[in-house]
């Protein structure tokens, strides 16, 4: 009897006895929330693809490096709200939007077209240039593939994703979706906010952009030549309706509903016109966008694994050239990167 009441003791301390501390509590509902992210984000089961882990590896620093505008840019978390803007300004093109819905699996795999385009933005990035290359090619792979027509009043219009003129808006919509929600909710940017359109004017030109745009004023000036073309209808209202109701999670609905209404309030008010969104005060949203972010940030720590296996590669690379190549494997290629969450 003593030797089972033992055993219940035993059980009972371990689980009755002594109560979760709040500290373990928070640290288990914040490694909950983070992985379930970086799930989303990038469509790895452990959040945590190979492609990230592999920007540990290179011959060079990438096409922009530490410092850079881009790295800025793309590390901070006000990227998740500019993807929302990015994903709205391209419904306005009639050819960007069919070439996603004829093409794409967007409404039977949101998140792996999600991952996909997370892939290409993080690679061309963080990676080194070899990566980066890689990539694009992959994607004009991609792009060759798609073609069709839509319709206008003047009747069927052929298109496709890889016509430079498709390419550059794409291209507009995302540099300006990113600037323009960075300089809400995130920080100072290096070189200003013309360093950055100068810098990822590359990343436009690898996936076949020409003349893509190197200054805030070009940036704007290359998007109302667009006017003429842009349009709203029931196909891009479809579009809206999805964007806005992605399949999320129940208990993530509320925070993605947030991030809808901080990508509506930063985009100019004809094109929110043009798509039938709602008219939210910036000076309501940002306030709460930011709070969320801050939430968010505190869950998945101050860096994302694909700029800490970059920032590995560069030490690496520091490293070799001075000489002290005896540093430890896991020291040199980042052995922590995967231990933070956003992509």
């Amino acid at each position: 009897m003593a030797g089972l009441e033992d055993a219940r003791g035993e059980v009972s301390g371990q689980s009755w006895g002594v109560p979760p501390s709040p500290l373990s509590l928070l640290e288990s509902a914040r490694d909950q929330v983070a992985s379930g992210f970086r799930r989303i984000v990038s469509g790895d089961p452990d959040g945590a693809p190979d492609w990230v882990r592999s920007m540990a590896d290179g011959s060079d620093v990438g096409y922009f490096g530490p410092g850079s505008a881009a790295w800025k840019v793309h590390g901070s978390l006000p990227t998740i709200v500019g993807g929302v803007r990015a994903l709205l300004m391209q419904a306005l093109h009639p050819g960007a939007l069919a070439g996603v819905m004829q093409h794409s699996r967007y409404e039977t795999d949101a998140f792996g077209r999600l991952a996909g385009t997370t892939q290409w933005l993080t690679v061309v990035t963080f990676g080194d240039r070899a990566a980066a290359d890689r990539e694009c090619a992959r994607v004009k792979g991609l792009h060759r593939k798609v073609t069709g027509t839509y319709e206008t009043s003047q009747g069927s219009t052929p298109y496709a994703a890889s016509d430079p003129d498709l390419l550059r808006w794409v291209h507009v919509a995302f540099t300006d979706s990113f600037l323009a929600t960075h300089r809400v909710w995130g920080g100072e940017i290096p070189g200003g906010p013309d360093a950055y359109v100068r810098e990822w004017a590359k990343a436009g030109e690898l996936v076949g952009v020409v003349d893509p745009p190197r200054s805030v004023a070009e940036l704007r000036s290359q998007i109302a030549d667009y006017g003429p073309v842009l349009r709203g209808d029931a196909a891009s209202a479809k579009t809206v309706s999805f964007i806005k109701n992605m399949p999320f999670p129940l208990a993530a609905k509320p925070a993605y509903g947030l991030l809808f209404a901080g990508a509506c309030s930063t985009m100019p008010p004809e094109h929110r016109e043009l798509l039938g969104l709602p008219t939210v005060p910036l000076t309501v949203t940002k306030p709460l966008v930011a709070a969320m972010l801050g939430t968010l940030g505190l869950a998945l720590g101050p860096a994302s694994p694909s700029m800490r296996a970059a920032e590995s590669r560069v030490e690496s690379l520091q490293a070799d050239e001075s000489g002290d190549g005896d540093r430890s494997d896991e020291a040199g290629r980042g052995g922590g990167a995967t231990r933070s969450t956003p992509v």
